[in-house]
């Protein structure tokens, strides 16, 4: 339903929007475009709208943390909107944001702080409830009753889609009378396949026969390691939708809409409807979700299929809370649900 109105929203500034003259930069964080994960889906969004209203748009990399803080003050001194993008930019947008107080500042995964300075929003999701999704059909797909996980750094989103991914397997579990044991392990890393690979087939070694990753441009090497094992291995993707990279091999992702987040807060201003502060993102919002597994499906079955929509709609109603911390994963209890 919210898609659909922003595509409405779209086509009426297409014609009552005057041309604007605005730049837009998003500094990335160290992992850059080309990871075909978080930094790209964000990228995709920005240029979506700059596109759409005709504004100027520039990519600024970040090579280590240290280029965060002259990154964006350099880019305010040349843009109207920018973005920095990634939890670890935090301390640096937030110094660097009241110095340009005329400058819009857009977080992408930076949590809020209090007395949030008026120019900027930052767009946080809940990781955690399309991950459930992914680790109920993980739970569903795997016939050695092991199953991986490899994480990138284990910051807190990160750490969101550990949560909930254990959470639907616990689920699967309970429903379907099934054991199963999880690897997990950090490449600590968001830019270097090779290291995602390598953790990926140790875990696929030790006995899992299906690895979910959220490790940035790391994952490439999962989704690679699966590909290379073949027939009864998977990878599941992370971020965007990233069943293509090896068709069939990756089971499902767990989509996060960063570039929903993207387009939105750069329509907001277009629209001079933004506002200051955090907007956290979840299935209610269509903000993250599962794919709609093109590959996969048939493999997957309607049965399955059946109960994913079940429990997302179990989700969106909040009869199902995915946990979001480890405390509430340790405390979490399978609601007493029956299934379609």
């Amino acid at each position: 339903m919210k898609l659909r109105v922003l595509l409405v929203i779209s086509l009426i500034l297409m014609v009552a929007l005057p041309v604007m003259a605005m730049k837009v930069i998003m500094v990335t964080d160290v992992g850059g475009l080309g990871d075909k994960s978080f930094n790209d889906g964000t990228w995709e969004g920005i240029v979506k709208a700059s596109d759409f209203l005709g504004l100027e748009k520039e990519v600024v990399q970040s090579k280590e943390q240290s280029d965060y803080i002259p990154n964006l003050s350099n880019a305010a001194k040349e843009a109207d909107i920018i973005f920095g993008v990634g939890f670890m930019m935090a301390d640096a947008l937030y110094k660097v944001a009241p110095q340009f107080p005329d400058t819009y500042f857009i977080g992408i995964d930076i949590d809020p702080i209090e007395n949030m300075p008026d120019n900027v929003a930052t767009y946080l999701f809940k990781e955690q409830e399309g991950a459930f999704l992914v680790g109920y059909v993980v739970a569903a797909m795997t016939k050695t009753n092991m199953v991986g996980f490899v994480g990138g750094i284990p910051i807190p989103p990160v750490e969101r889609f550990r949560y909930g991914y254990e959470a639907g397997i616990r689920v699967y579990e309970e429903l379907h009378g099934k054991t199963i044991s999880m690897l997990q392990g950090y490449t600590m890393d968001f830019n270097d396949p090779k290291k995602g690979k390598d953790l990926a087939l140790a875990q696929f070694a030790e006995g899992a026969d299906i690895v979910f990753h959220a490790s940035g441009a790391c994952g490439n090497g999962v989704i690679e390691a699966a590909a290379e094992k073949g027939e009864g291995f998977f990878a599941v993707g992370v971020d965007v939708d990233q069943d293509y990279m090896a068709p069939g091999r990756v089971l499902t992702s767990s989509v996060k809409r960063v570039d929903m987040a993207s387009y939105q807060a750069v329509m907001s201003i277009a629209l001079g409807t933004f506002e200051p502060g955090t907007k956290t993102l979840g299935i209610k919002d269509e903000g993250v979700g599962i794919s709609p597994m093109k590959y996969t499906k048939d493999v997957v079955g309607p049965i399955i299929l059946s109960e994913i929509e079940f429990l997302r709609e179990q989700i969106k109603a909040g009869t199902i809370v995915a946990p979001d911390t480890q405390e509430k994963l340790d405390a979490f209890v399978v609601p007493a649900i029956a299934l379609p």
